[in-house]
């Protein structure tokens, strides 16, 4: 069968990899062709256009960047049409992938949905259009069935590709001595996220909270495919170090984290690192957040068990002093570290349905063939 995949950011392009490393084991001459990257490229994919030409973050870069959009919305749709596949397999990538699933059943293509866009989120009415125009959802949070159920869908809940990824990890057991990181002294690590704008904003913050810490070790975990002058504020302080492609091996020997919101502060808490999260946006950005966004948290394991796990430092509160104070508790407070790794558990519990991947291949293929 063919097969096209659209992925349009790193996580996705991970995401997909793996889903299509399942795929193959069950249609062994599966064409696959679409949007993605790296990871899809090497899991057999042809890769039209890489994800990064695509990963704009924000409002203000999206509108920034309108007519770069509409030339990949029009250049994946004809794509489309030459390719004629026997299914779009959209992952995530809302913005993007929704309008794909409209122009796909216009035209009479099957589409499948996996990681659903967070419609539960804000403007929850685009719900209806999600289901009208995807044959399939294929969600990886569990509280997103019930929410469905209410637009009279019955999506399949698949499990977790973050767990999956976890699981399958293998420490790196030369780690510390690589980065001369010293077993006495403690690490913490700072994950600032994958994105220009991220970066730009959250990276002065932990500058200046690693310059209130001099006893503690504090790595960041980098990203090689962005400007290294986006790390200086960070790169400047001579006892920071920077890992890259080893956030996972950086996680599991840290006693706690400072973690742009995002997919990463789910993996945080999967390794069970105590961590504080940041998020800021522009202020018309915000602005137009606080009036649309309908949920309490913006972290995945505080949304999973409806709780505040760790504390999520948002706007006007992320701030050094506010994230050394929350530090301090996270390193050196024994019963709030307990309490957050206890929270951790359940969370782990919640998601354990055995691999995403392999789930979710599963299900495509059988829907495929009937």
């Amino acid at each position: 069968m063919r097969y096209y995949l659209i992925a349009g950011e790193r996580s996705g392009d991970l995401h997909g990899g793996n889903l299509i490393k399942e795929l193959r084991k069950h249609d062994s001459k599966a064409e696959l062709r679409g949007f993605g990257g790296e990871y899809m490229r090497e899991a057999g994919m042809e890769v039209v256009v890489n994800y990064q030409q695509m990963a704009f973050m924000g409002f203000a870069a999206v509108i920034a960047n309108l007519g770069t959009i509409s030339k990949l919305l029009k250049q994946c749709k004809n794509d489309i049409l030459q390719f004629k596949p026997d299914v779009i397999i959209l992952i995530d990538y809302a913005g993007f992938n929704m309008r794909i699933a409209k122009f796909a059943k216009q035209n009479n293509l099957r589409v499948f949905y996996y990681i659903s866009p967070k419609v539960w989120a804000w403007n929850t009415k685009r719900a209806w259009k999600l289901k009208a125009n995807v044959d399939r959802l294929f969600s990886i949070l569990p509280f997103e069935k019930s929410f469905f159920r209410k637009f009279d869908w019955e999506i399949d809940y698949v499990g977790n590709p973050v767990l999956d990824a976890i699981k399958a990890f293998q420490p790196d057991p030369d780690f510390l001595q690589k980065h001369d990181l010293l077993t006495e002294k403690k690490i913490v690590a700072l994950l600032p996220g994958s994105r220009k704008m991220e970066l730009k904003r959250m990276i002065p913050v932990m500058a200046e909270v690693v310059k209130m810490n001099p006893h503690y070790q504090f790595v960041v975990a980098a990203v090689k495919t962005l400007p290294e002058d986006l790390y200086t504020p960070l790169s400047s302080i001579s006892s920071v170090k920077f890992v890259y492609e080893s956030t996972y091996d950086l996680l599991i020997h840290s006693q706690a984290a400072i973690v742009t919101s995002g997919t990463a502060t789910l993996e945080t808490g999967l390794f069970k690192v105590p961590q504080a999260v940041i998020y800021k946006a522009g202020a018309l950005e915000y602005w137009l957040l606080k009036r649309l966004v309908k949920i309490p948290f913006i972290s995945l394991s505080n949304l999973i068990v409806n709780r505040l796990v760790f504390k999520e430092f948002i706007q006007d509160e992320m701030n050094a002093t506010n994230l050394n104070t929350e530090l301090e508790l996270l390193i050196e407070n024994n019963s709030y570290r307990k309490k957050m790794r206890s929270d951790y558990d359940e969370v782990y519990r919640i998601l354990d349905t055995g691999s995403a991947s392999e789930n979710t291949a599963r299900l495509m293929y059988n829907y495929l063939m009937k």
